[in-house]
């Protein structure tokens, strides 16, 4: 493996879950709060939720558990079919699930950080600092890139440019790690970057070859990045 320079990561579905993107985790609590949408059909309705929330007044002062009651409240309103969606209870639980995630991850974040320069790329909405923060996750990063701030989102190349730039370092050596093969692993390894994909391992690898390492669980990353 290459020896790492540096580390960026995604934040959603990375640094807070093992390969579990938001939309999958908040249906899991919204079917727990009594929901009855397949995630199927929920999906469509959490991606309007994600466009709106961006929009939200007063979003980019939100920290995390803020912006999970607010996008709860925008799905009870978008789905708006048969018993009212239990805001605060499919909010809660989606965020215990953050914390415990990211307090399990500080540690090898701390380790990292001890030795290179570590970043977040994120499609975000503008809260990314404030989200880290709550987690107590921002400490260990040199530069973080939220697409709402930055006004370019991933999979475009230039979001990862920036981010070598802010961190004064070539691509080479620099890994980017992601959940998302088609916004984090695809683009940074047509730039140069080594790649380390988190996902299930009964997840299907879209492209073989692309990806320089694969990972299931985010503690074990220190092995890949040497």
């Amino acid at each position: 493996m290459i020896q790492a320079s540096a580390v960026l990561f995604d934040f959603g579905g990375t640094l807070d879950a093992d390969g579990l993107r938001w939309c999958v985790r908040v249906h899991a609590a919204y079917r727990e709060a009594g929901g009855s949408l397949s995630l199927e059909a929920f999906e469509p309705y959490f991606r309007r939720s994600d466009r709106l929330l961006e929009h939200l007044p007063g979003i980019r002062s939100m920290a995390l558990r803020e912006t999970a009651v607010a996008q709860a409240r925008i799905l009870n309103e978008l789905i708006g079919e048969g018993p009212p969606l239990d805001v605060m209870r499919t909010a809660e639980r989606f965020v215990e699930d953050t914390v415990t995630v990211a307090r399990r991850n500080r540690p090898l974040l701390a380790r990292l950080a001890a030795r290179m320069p570590l970043g977040v790329v994120s499609n975000f909405t503008g809260n990314l600092d404030h989200c880290l923060v709550e987690l107590e996750l921002k400490q260990y990063f040199t530069v973080t890139l939220d697409s709402a701030l930055v006004g370019v989102s991933k999979p475009a190349p230039e979001i990862f440019r920036i981010a070598l730039e802010r961190l004064g370092i070539p691509a080479e050596g620099v890994w980017m790690v992601g959940d998302n093969f088609e916004a984090d692993i695809r683009p940074a390894a047509a730039l140069g970057l080594s790649t380390c994909w988190l996902a299930p391992l009964d997840r299907p690898e879209p492209a073989a070859g692309v990806a320089t390492a694969r990972l299931a669980s985010l503690v074990d990353l220190p092995a890949v990045v040497g």
